[in-house]
């Protein structure tokens, strides 16, 4: 409701397009089939993204923890990559690949991985060094050390750090797909409402946009969050 009141005071007295324009575009995109195709073209480059980023972040996360002279030589150099902004890496996704489909996904893990990677190490790294102490006593090393004290106590920064990095891999998608326009999704969607100058197309797909990555946090990540914190005890049941 209060963003309904902001949209409609700021079409009044901001020079935003009125609401009811926006719906019509979104109703017409709908009708010719352009929002559904563009929807399924980009989410499947971001599922695909996402999943590379996840295993390489995931590998580097793991081989920060296990050595020393890695976790201290890029580290920091890590953290400042995962600073920069998706966008500053399209113009070497294009040099290195062109305007294909490699780039879009280049961009997407690229802005990903570096989240995971950080958010892996951090979780397990940053443990509770008497639960760890008190596992030893009973017994656990090695293997069931981490999987039964380690990565159940880094459960909620690394969910944390994942959730992250699929915003900057939704992010990085749509910069790609802005770029490379002619690979269809709702980033060309976007390009084709500025080449024409078209607000109301240009902000029916930055609602559709903020919708999907809405409803895909609370469908999936919420509930996978939820999930694995219920069943090591961090929720109540």
């Amino acid at each position: 409701m209060i963003l309904i009141v902001i949209w409609e005071l700021a079409y009044k007295f901001g020079g935003f397009p009125s609401m009811v324009k926006v719906l019509e575009r979104i109703i017409e995109l709908i009708a010719n089939n352009t929002l559904e195709i563009a929807i399924l073209i980009s989410l499947r480059r971001l599922v695909i993204g996402f999943l590379i980023s996840l295993i390489l972040g995931a590998l580097i996360g793991l081989l920060m923890v296990k050595l020393k002279y890695i976790r201290d030589s890029l580290g920091e150099f890590i953290a400042g990559l995962q600073s920069m902004p998706n966008v500053c890496w399209v113009p070497f996704a294009v040099l290195w690949f062109g305007l294909n489909e490699k780039a879009i996904l280049f961009v997407i893990i690229i802005g990903s991985v570096f989240a995971v990677s950080m958010a892996i190490e951090s979780g397990i790294k940053n443990f509770t060094p008497i639960y760890v102490r008190v596992a030893k006593m009973a017994g656990a090393r090695g293997f069931s050390l981490y999987k039964e004290v380690i990565f159940p106590e880094s459960i909620p920064v690394i969910l944390a750090g994942v959730r992250q990095g699929w915003a900057f891999a939704w992010r990085g998608l749509i910069a790609g797909e802005m770029i490379a326009s002619s690979m269809n999704g709702l980033g060309q969607i976007l390009t084709e409402g500025k080449k024409y100058n078209d607000i109301n197309e240009i902000v029916a797909v930055m609602v559709v946009i903020l919708l999907l990555g809405f409803l895909i946090d609370k469908l999936v990540f919420q509930k996978i969050e939820y999930a694995i914190n219920r069943k090591y005890g961090f929720v109540k049941a």
